[in-house]
């Protein structure tokens, strides 16, 4: 079970998706939770030979791709989460190990019902009296007895019943059993939001990339015009050379800038296909924009809807009433067992020459010694069920944790995005001032390479900021629980 952690600058401007889904091996169906893990960036690692190994280590990451429908699809946020929670890797192994505890719960509960068979025989036999026992005195004029009885036939057809009529111990298993089943279906919940949040931090690094790549392209074109400006006041001996190699550094630094981000947009792009199902080559557009507002709920309220809504937490709870009758189940191996055993048939030379047979027995078995075993049952269940009521506990905890760092980074994100946005004003202001005082003889080219570059760092912090913020809230979404229906709440979206 199975991603919830601090939204951080760049932390969050290289992470991608999510986490890594296990440290080794692989997932426990009975786990209540997806574990807290390690940030990596989903477009790292997925590569030959390490594409299996990151599978491995975080299903979340892939998904089974569809069929690529040879149009190019739009996709609101709400698409792309349905696309997830259809196709993503992660929710589908979640789903088949909630499968894996439904089994063991139907295997539990036949151990409580009568177990019926058919049974038919053929059988010939030659028996020895000696054998039993069988012995005539003598008798005068009659022959001596024979030491077997020769070979004989007889056909037996039966039913059997088999019924456990009083079994503390199995009825507290099966009650066990039946409680990891709902556990592992509230798991399969919590990996739902699991896929949210990393469906909504690729989407959004989508969108971050696309506007990196707009900001690139606005820059690189303003650089193209400062390099004619300074070439044609250079040309016109008003300007040194230097000004002209400056703005060619210049126009040349904004078109390497504009291949990498470009670069980076496919790249985010391929992740965010192999999260959410779509096939390689499949033509999308991202439709949703980045919302701009921090959350207007207090942190008190959002740990308290966490506490109620979160199913990890409801899972852990329901993980440790199971310890619990698993432990009792372990104490009721000292109790009596008591079952029945009923069979009913015909039997004879053939069946055509048969008569009814029955046979009814009850059984009561008692354990007076095992040598030991119950004991050590009895202490690995109360093992288990105090290191599943720590988990528990610890899950409380890490939920606040999450809660207060999620909602912490959204609000400071808030405030962030309003600074940058009014940063990138004042930023193309002194930029076109700049332009003007070199176009009028007043400075040099410094001065418009340096507003340029301010312009541009910017636009970056204004992209960084509404990103971050984003991406806060979706992990706010995921912490508080129910982040299906809470996250366009917390977008701003109906």
């Amino acid at each position: 079970m199975k991603i919830r952690r601090q939204v951080q600058g760049a932390a969050f401007a290289a992470l991608g998706a999510i986490g890594v889904w296990a440290q080794s091996g692989p997932a426990d169906p009975l786990s209540y939770s997806i574990p807290t893990p390690k940030p990596i960036s989903p477009a790292e690692g997925t590569t030959t030979p390490s594409a299996q190994a990151a599978q491995r280590q975080n299903p979340f990451l892939g998904s089974v791709p569809s069929v690529d429908t040879g149009t190019k699809l739009e996709l609101s946020l709400q698409n792309a989460i349905s696309r997830g929670l259809h196709y993503n890797l992660g929710l589908v192994e979640e789903s088949h190990s909630s499968a894996d505890v439904r089994t063991e719960r139907l295997r539990a509960l036949s151990t409580l019902l009568p177990q019926i068979a058919g049974n038919a025989r053929q059988a010939y036999e030659d028996l020895s009296y000696k054998e039993i026992g069988l012995k005539l005195p003598p008798l005068l004029g009659l022959p001596a007895l024979l030491p077997t009885s020769g070979g004989f036939g007889y056909q037996d057809a039966r039913i059997s019943l088999t019924q456990t009529v009083f079994s503390q111990e199995l009825r507290e298993r099966y009650r066990a059993r039946k409680i990891e089943e709902g556990a592992s279906a509230l798991s399969v919940e919590d990996a739902r939001e699991v896929v949210v949040l990393a469906v909504g931090t690729a989407y959004f690094q989508v969108v971050a990339s696309s506007a990196r790549v707009e900001t690139a392209k606005a820059q690189l074109a303003t650089a193209r015009e400062f390099d004619q400006l300074a070439a044609h006041r250079v040309g016109s001996e008003v300007a040194p050379e230097i000004d002209a190699l400056r703005a060619q550094v210049e126009r040349q630094s904004a078109e390497q800038r504009l291949t990498n981000v470009m670069n980076q947009l496919e790249k985010d792009r391929l992740t965010f296909g192999r999260i959410t199902g779509l096939a390689i080559g499949q033509a999308f557009e991202l439709a949703d924009k980045p919302a701009a507002a921090a959350p207007a709920f207090t942190v008190e309220s959002a740990l308290e809807n966490a506490l109620r809504a979160r199913a990890d937490l409801a899972s852990a709870e329901a993980t440790v009433h199971a310890a619990e009758r698993t432990l009792q189940a372990a104490k009721a191996q000292r109790l009596p067992l008591a079952s029945i055993n009923v069979d009913f048939g015909l039997g004879g030379v053939n069946l055509a020459n048969s008569n009814g047979v029955y046979s009814i027995a009850g059984n009561i078995s008692v354990p007076l010694y095992t040598g030991g075993r119950i004991a050590a049952d009895i202490a690995q269940a109360q093992s288990d069920l105090e290191r599943r009521r720590a988990e528990y506990a610890d899950l409380k905890g890490r939920i606040a944790y999450d809660v207060r760092v999620a909602w912490l980074d959204a609000n400071a994100s808030g405030s962030s995005v309003k600074v940058a946005e009014s940063s990138a004003e004042l930023a193309e202001r002194a930029l076109e001032q700049s332009r003007d005082r070199y176009e009028n003889g007043v400075t040099n080219s410094v001065e418009v390479v340096e507003a340029q570059q301010a312009v541009a760092a910017a636009h970056e912090n204004t992209i960084h900021s509404l990103y971050s913020l984003n991406v806060a809230l979706i992990s706010l979404a995921r912490a508080m629980g129910g982040a299906e229906t809470r996250l366009p709440l917390l977008l701003g979206r109906k």
